[in-house]
């Protein structure tokens, strides 16, 4: 059906005309579905801003460097957040306090204390807030979650994950350098992990007992372009055990870096059969995916293809949501304050 309303209006900050998420993920999924139109951006420069606004054809006017004018403006109606971690929460806040509506990439804040801060502050002003957690709106990952919520592999008794989050090993882009820095909030932990583990307990269940590890065995990385020495305080090692709410156990261990074997591998073993998924990244909030399962007498796992119901009309699967509408880029767990 036609969306018939009047589109929503959009301001991206952090949008690029030389590349990034914004550019590259949201911007194309606000074009690939109606109710929304973008109407303002930020940059980190004026120059940059300009440069923008010339790529994606908005006025000048609608382009500038401060988050609080953008929320302003009377003709935006959603702000999305598209920057990296650390700035996070200065440029949530004056959203927030204007009043409009927010989306943020995960993670929310960096560390504990900014997402409640920020929650507290959505709550007090009654706003309308989400956070990109877009592994969850994966047709494979909701078709995963069908099967297993069917019945196809009987009672759950356990799942173990295995991946590799590709940053976070021996050597890293001047353009992620910041990510090796712990106290910068990018982290395997948070980034990789926390996307998957989002899936995972939407597939199954949250965690009802929990035992953790996490170590850096690489303290000292290289920068790609120059080969120049590098620390990193962020862990590059994560194994975390414990029993789910449905009484399974899990078992899942994230390693920084890229394997020559297995970067993506996520078995849910149950009395009545086995659901594996497996991808070339431990990313699964944008790695591409395949589902095998086998139940009953069959022995050797088979192929389940994401039926069409999964898949937008017009192909672009990517932006399917779980519980509703998606409005930019990503499916995202929304929360009325």
């Amino acid at each position: 059906m036609k969306h018939t309303a009047a589109p929503l209006g959009v301001g991206i900050v952090g949008l690029s005309a030389d590349g990034g998420w914004a550019a590259r993920g949201h911007l194309p999924a606000l074009r690939a579905v109606d109710g929304y139109e973008l109407r303002a951006l930020t940059a980190s420069t004026r120059d940059s801003a300009r440069k923008a606004a010339a790529a994606f054809g908005l006025p000048e006017s609608a382009a500038g460097t401060d988050a609080a004018a953008l929320a302003a403006r009377d003709d935006v109606d959603l702000v999305v957040i598209t920057v990296r971690v650390p700035r996070h929460r200065e440029l949530i806040l004056p959203v927030l306090e204007a009043g409009k509506t927010v989306l943020s990439e995960w993670p929310l804040g960096n560390g504990l204390a900014e997402a409640e801060e920020l929650a507290a502050l959505a709550a007090r002003t009654g706003t309308r807030t989400a956070v990109g957690l877009q592994a969850r709106s994966a047709p494979a990952v909701r078709h995963l979650r069908d099967l297993v919520a069917d019945g196809y592999v009987g009672e759950v008794l356990s799942t173990t994950l295995v991946g590799s989050g590709g940053g976070w090993g021996p050597t890293v882009g001047e353009r992620a350098a910041y990510t090796a820095d712990r106290a910068n909030g990018a982290t395997l932990l948070t980034v990789p992990f926390g996307h998957t583990l989002d899936a995972l307990t939407m597939v199954l269940s949250g965690f009802a007992t929990v035992t953790a590890t996490t170590a850096t065995r690489r303290p000292r990385v290289r920068i790609a372009e120059t080969g120049a020495p590098l620390p990193m305080t962020a862990e590059d090692q994560i194994a975390v055990t414990g029993r789910l709410e449905s009484g399974a156990v899990a078992a899942l261990h994230y390693r920084g870096g890229s394997s020559r074997g297995t970067n993506l591998l996520w078995e849910i073993n149950g009395t009545e059969g086995d659901l594996v998924l497996t991808g070339g990244s431990g990313h699964l909030q944008f790695g591409q995916v395949e589902l095998r399962g086998a139940r009953g007498d069959r022995r050797e796992l088979r192929p389940l293809p994401v039926p069409d119901a999964y898949l937008r009309p017009d192909g672009t699967d990517r932006l399917a949501a779980v519980d509703g509408p998606c409005p930019v880029s990503t499916e995202v767990r929304a929360r009325n304050a």
